[in-house]
C-alpha cells in the first residue's frame, strides 16, 4: 500500500499524486486521485479552499529536489498548525490592490446596474415567449419570426469569445410559463457552446429548447393531467413547431427532450445512439430544470440538490461527456445554492462565472446589513475566503432563511463578463 502524507494545498506541485478526501461535488474532476497534471490543475485545486491535501510520494512524478524547495516536509509536520492558520486567515477577505480598488460607492453601482439589465431582459424574454406561444396556432409564421428573433439575439452573446455569467434572478422576473422554456434555452445554449457546437447547430439547438414545450398547457391552476396527457404534450409541441415551420432538427430535439439514453425515457424509449446531439443537451438540461422548478410541487430542489441528483442517482440517463461539461458549466454550486463559507457565514449563490466556476458571487447573510441593501460578494477577488460546503434549506437558522430568502422557483438568465478594466464599458 502507498504511504502518504498530508500538506498544505499551497505545498503541491504539478507531477504530484494526489486524493481529493471530499465529495465529487466539492470539485471539478472527474476522479478524486489523481496526478496534476499542468498549472491549471494545480490552481484549480488551490482554489477548493480545502486545509489539507492527501500525497502520495511514491506516485508521483516530482524530484527530491523540487519536493524539499516546496517545503513539503514542513508542510507534514507542521499540519495542524497549517490548518489552524488556514482557518484564521479565512476570516477576512485579503485586501485588494490600490491599483485594483474601484471607488467607493462605483462597484456597487455598476453591479446594480448591470443585475437591473440583466432583469429587464429576462422580462422582455418572458413576454416575448408568452406572446409567440398565443400565436403558435393561429399565426405560426409570425411565432416562428418572433422565436428566431429571440435566439438570435441570445446568441449575440453566446457566440464570441469571451466569459459569459450565469445570473441568478428574483422570482418576480418572469412569469410562471415562460420561466421554464427561458431557463432551458439559456442553458442549453451554454452548454452547446461548451461543448463547441457552431453558429448553426446553437441556432437549431435555441430553438429546439424554446419550443420544446410550446403545446403543453402549463397556465398555473391548470388540472393535473394524467400520465397518457402528460406524455401527450411531447407530440403536441412537435406538431405546432412543425406548423410553424421548424426544421427537421429542432423537430428531432423537441421530440427527444424526454429520452433518456438508458432507454427510460418516452415516448419510443430511444437509447443514446438514437438520439441526436441536440436531443441529449435538451434532454438534460430540461431533467435539471424541472428537478429545481418542478410543475406541481410546492418546493423544488436547490440547484446544487438538483445537480448532485442528476450525477450520483441519475447519470445513466445521459451522455457522460455532456454531464460533465454541464456540471463543469453550472459550477459546483449553482445559482441558488445555498452554501457555508469557509469562515463559518452563510451565503446565497447569484451568479457563476461559467469558466470560473469555483469562484462564484454571492449574498452574505449580515445582521448589520439590511438584506435590501446587501451586496454580492465575488469570491474571485477575495483569495481568503472559499465554499465550505452546500446546505439544505432546512439546515439554516431561521432568520438566516428569512434573510437570504432563497427562490421558490429558480430563473436564470446571462450576461457577457465585464473583464478586468473594461468595467466601464460594461456599464454602459
Amino acid at each position: 500500500m502507498n504511504s502518504s502524507v498530508l500538506i498544505n494545498p499551497q505545498a503541491l506541485r504539478v507531477g504530484m499524486y494526489i486524493q481529493l478526501e471530499v465529495g465529487w461535488m466539492r470539485h471539478p474532476f472527474p476522479v478524486n486521485s489523481f496526478r496534476i497534471a499542468s498549472d491549471s490543475q494545480l490552481q484549480t485545486v488551490q482554489a477548493l479552499g480545502l486545509d489539507a491535501i492527501r500525497y502520495f510520494p511514491d506516485r508521483s512524478d516530482i524530484v527530491a529536489s523540487e519536493a524539499a524547495d516546496a517545503g513539503i516536509a514542513d508542510a507534514v509536520s507542521d499540519a495542524h498548525a497549517t490548518i489552524d492558520a488556514r482557518v484564521e486567515a479565512q476570516q477576512l477577505p485579503a485586501p485588494a490592490s490600490d491599483a485594483a480598488a474601484p471607488e467607493p460607492e462605483a462597484a456597487p453601482a455598476r453591479s446594480a446596474q448591470r443585475w437591473q439589465c440583466c432583469d429587464a431582459r429576462y422580462r422582455a424574454a418572458a413576454q416575448d415567449y408568452l406572446q409567440l406561444q398565443a400565436n403558435a396556432a393561429t399565426e405560426p409564421a409570425q411565432a416562428m419570426a418572433r422565436a428566431g428573433a429571440m435566439v438570435q439575439s441570445y446568441l449575440q452573446d453566446v457566440l464570441p469569445t469571451g466569459d459569459l455569467v450565469i445570473r441568478l434572478l428574483s422570482e418576480t422576473s418572469g412569469n410562471r410559463q415562460a420561466e421554464h422554456p427561458i431557463n432551458v434555452t439559456v442553458l442549453s445554449l451554454l452548454l452547446g457552446k461548451a461543448l463547441g457546437m457552431g453558429a448553426a447547430q446553437l441556432q437549431e439547438l435555441g430553438m429546439a429548447a424554446l419550443l420544446h414545450d410550446i403545446g403543453k398547457d402549463s397556465a398555473p391552476g391548470a388540472p393535473l393531467p394524467t400520465r397518457a396527457q402528460y406524455e401527450r404534450h411531447v407530440g403536441d409541441s412537435v406538431a405546432l413547431a412543425m406548423g410553424m415551420g421548424a426544421s427537421s432538427e429542432v423537430l428531432t430535439a423537441i421530440a427527444q427532450h424526454h429520452e433518456f439514453a438508458d432507454g427510460s425515457g418516452f415516448p419510443l424509449h430511444l437509447i443514446d445512439e438514437d438520439l441526436s446531439p441536440a436531443g441529449k443537451v435538451l434532454c438534460l438540461v430540461n431533467a435539471y430544470d424541472r428537478q429545481c422548478n418542478p410543475e406541481h410541487a410546492q418546493t423544488g430542489q436547490t440547484p446544487h440538490e438538483a445537480l448532485s441528483a442528476l450525477y450520483s442517482q441519475q447519470r445513466e440517463r445521459f451522455d457522460a461527456v455532456m454531464l460533465r461539461a454541464f456540471i463543469r458549466m453550472m459550477g459546483v454550486y449553482p445559482p441558488g445554492s445555498v452554501v457555508q463559507l469557509a469562515d463559518g457565514r452563510y451565503a446565497m449563490v447569484v451568479s457563476v462565472n461559467s469558466s470560473r466556476p469555483l469562484k462564484p458571487e454571492v449574498l452574505v447573510y449580515d445582521a448589520s446589513v439590511p438584506a435590501a441593501l446587501a451586496q454580492p460578494l465575488d469570491l474571485e477577488k477575495c483569495a481568503g475566503i472559499s465554499i465550505r460546503r452546500s446546505l439544505r434549506l432546512d439546515q439554516l437558522p431561521r432568520e438566516v432563511l428569512s434573510y437570504l430568502s432563497p427562490r421558490q422557483r429558480i430563473c436564470y438568465f446571462f450576461e457577457r463578463a465585464v473583464e478586468p478594466g473594461n468595467a466601464q464599458a460594461g456599464a454602459a
